[in-house]
């Protein structure tokens, strides 16, 4: 999966349009507004050597800065897990980069090197904890000798830190993409793909809206719709449409596979320990009474026990159960938090069908503030 991850970043961010986005949303920096997006250019193989040539998921652009041909090139870096050095090897990459440009004479009229705009996209799971500055890996050393320690940073673009508010409200396609990565609810990948298709129309966006396509297909729809099977699909109007039709038939299914299973797991529980129970109380109250009238009463009362406490041990784990089913359903419907902000609520409802309706209330509430007041209402009767 993190391979297919890789390569789809890099059909994305091989048109001009992501980087051109990327940048102006997500680099709040003075000297971007100098920038001539219109002269963004891929830098061809032809470039660079076999070592970087070898760095296959890297992206190498340049476009012109300010009023003159100065060049800035953009190396992107695709990272799915945290790498403690990664300002060494940006480093390195980049020490490659202007060895190139040395060798094929492309430095500036007075023999000086373009700048180089180094970018590390990151889209992992767990915080990114690297150091940004190739200075702060390195030992601090008194006196004079710290005059020589190399300083080199590069941009860090986290998207799992970004929320709603901090993305760009316009249209921008790199803040879809975040978007979309960051989506835990069917509705807001709906929602997303849906401009992405308004947005992407032209014959000229193409090539873009199938990169987009293939990367939903192949990466983040079965990464969110786990264990379900994705149909086919070649361009972004058809995800849009399957999306409209699939997603609640899905929901239903997970809620009715999640209801069976906790009944069953609640039956067999129940059956077992209600079988035991009554089995040992009926043995001990007929020893205790003696003989042989002791023994029979003792047998009749212990069958009688049994069954009750079968039958009452039976729905308490069918609603032990029901309440892990929700949660379940609650963590991926509405996230962590309020999966652990509704559990006490769960554990004080002792009825089984209202647990029912409150599984109806997770497939009918794509707002969960308004599922959790509704909840709140009923458990605190």
């Amino acid at each position: 999966m993190k391979r297919n991850h890789d390569h789809s970043y890099k059909q994305l961010f091989s048109h001009p349009e992501m980087v051109r986005d990327l940048i102006q949303g997500f680099v709040r920096e003075e000297w971007v507004k100098e920038l001539d997006f219109s002269s963004l250019e891929k830098v061809s193989g032809s470039y660079v050597t076999d070592d970087l040539r070898d760095r296959e998921d890297d992206i190498i652009w340049r476009l012109r800065w300010g009023d003159g041909w100065l060049y800035v090139y953009l190396l992107l870096e695709f990272q799915s897990t945290v790498d403690s050095y990664m300002a060494v090897r940006v480093l390195a990459y980049i020490a490659l980069l202007y060895q190139d440009l040395i060798k094929s004479k492309q430095t500036l009229s007075d023999g000086r090197l373009p700048p180089v705009f180094p970018v590390v996209l990151y889209n992992g799971e767990d915080s990114w904890d690297a150091a940004e500055e190739v200075a702060d890996l390195i030992v601090s050393v008194p006196g004079g000798l710290g005059a020589y320690r190399p300083r080199f940073r590069y941009l860090l673009l986290d998207e799992g830190t970004y929320t709603e508010t901090d993305l760009p409200a316009e249209r921008n396609l790199a803040a879809a993409l975040f978007r979309l990565e960051n989506s835990r609810k069917p509705v807001d990948i709906q929602r997303v793909v849906s401009s992405l298709v308004e947005w992407l129309q032209s014959p000229e966006q193409t090539s873009l809206r199938r990169a987009f396509t293939v990367w939903l297909h192949r990466v983040l729809l079965p990464a969110r719709f786990k264990g379900v099977e994705i149909p086919s699909v070649t361009e972004l109007q058809e995800v849009k449409n399957m999306l409209a039709e699939r997603v609640k038939e899905w929901t239903r299914e997970w809620k009715e596979e999640g209801l069976q299973a906790g009944l069953q797991e609640g039956r067999q529980q129940g059956l077992q320990q209600g079988l035991q129970q009554g089995l040992q109380q009926g043995l001990q109250q007929g020893l205790q009474q003696g003989l042989q009238e002791g023994l029979q009463e003792g047998r009749q009362q212990g069958r009688q026990e049994g069954r009750q406490e079968g039958r009452q041990e039976g729905l308490q784990q069918g609603l032990k159960s029901e309440r892990r089913m929700l949660a379940r359903l609650v963590k991926r419907r509405y996230g962590q938090g309020m999966a652990e902000s509704v559990s006490p609520l769960l554990q004080g409802i002792r009825e089984l069908s209202l647990l029912e309706s409150v599984g109806e209330w997770v497939i009918e509430y794509d707002d969960g503030q308004v599922f959790f007041k509704k909840l709140n209402e009923v458990a605190g009767r």
